[in-house]
């Protein structure tokens, strides 16, 4: 987010919000803004989508779109900088590399139409076998990191519920983009199973800061303290994914 701005306040508010959106050029490539006009917004604030897909843009009530086309144009450079930490290729293929765990694997098509997603040691390299037809890659890679995040954060989850005496109502897993995890009022533990894709702190950072929220439904300072004691690496985990969370988010697999 741009630093001159306000941030929003911690607490969401239902306040009713007009959306619209627009496609500006950026650096020569289209981008998607997605407007929302909000009676209580004093200031122009504007985001990076997770993945640097599009932008988000927060608005005063019944600003001008001139006055909008004018903000856009003058922060083009700020946008075009931070879109550009994603012009990598994010897209999935054999004999390229995904992160398992903080750990880089190549990945390796078998060849083989039937075969379970595994990972191996190849020549000393770690590595994720997988089979089936290569246009299926992307999807069979997904299915695997969804089933692996759900077993460690089963695990981790267990672990931080028996600290705190309280207990989970279910867990399932999604492909947020905008939240790595929730916890809903009642006790159900939501989490984006590409977070198995950071290291074991932060994985065990993200379980901790969830089943926090069983006992504080907030993010006040009852809630941070007790996040620490769950999680004593808590800051360090955080600054992990402030850096490389968006680069996890922007990998394709469809």
């Amino acid at each position: 987010m741009l630093p001159m701005f306000l941030q929003r306040p911690a607490r969401r508010t239902r306040t009713p919000s007009a959306l619209r959106e627009r496609v500006v050029d950026v650096a020569g490539r289209d981008v998607t803004v997605t407007i929302r006009e909000n009676v209580r917004a004093r200031r122009l604030t504007l985001r990076i989508e997770p993945g640097g897909r599009a932008l988000r843009m927060t608005v005063p009530k019944g600003l001008r779109e001139a006055d909008i086309s004018e903000f856009l144009d003058r922060h083009r450079g700020w946008i075009a900088a931070r879109l550009a930490r994603y012009d990598k290729d994010n897209s999935l293929r054999a004999g390229g590399e995904i992160l398992l765990r903080g750990v880089p694997h190549r990945i390796v098509h078998t060849g083989h139409l039937r075969g379970v997603t595994e990972t191996a040691m190849e020549d000393g390299v770690p590595v994720i076998r997988v089979s089936g037809l290569e246009e299926h890659l992307g999807r069979r890679l997904s299915a695997f990191l969804k089933k692996e995040a759900k077993g460690d954060l089963e695990r981790l989850v267990a672990v931080h519920t028996r600290r705190l005496g309280k207990a989970a109502n279910g867990l399932t897993m999604k492909d947020t983009r905008s939240r790595w995890g929730s916890c809903s009022w009642q006790g159900n533990l939501s989490f984006s199973w590409r977070i198995v894709m950071a290291p074991p702190a932060v994985i065990d950072y993200l379980a901790a800061h969830e089943v926090a929220h069983l006992r504080e439904m907030n993010h006040g300072p009852g809630f941070w303290a007790l996040c620490r004691e769950l999680c004593p690496g808590m800051d360090e985990a955080k600054a992990w994914l402030k850096r490389h969370g968006s680069e996890l988010h922007a990998i394709e697999f469809d």
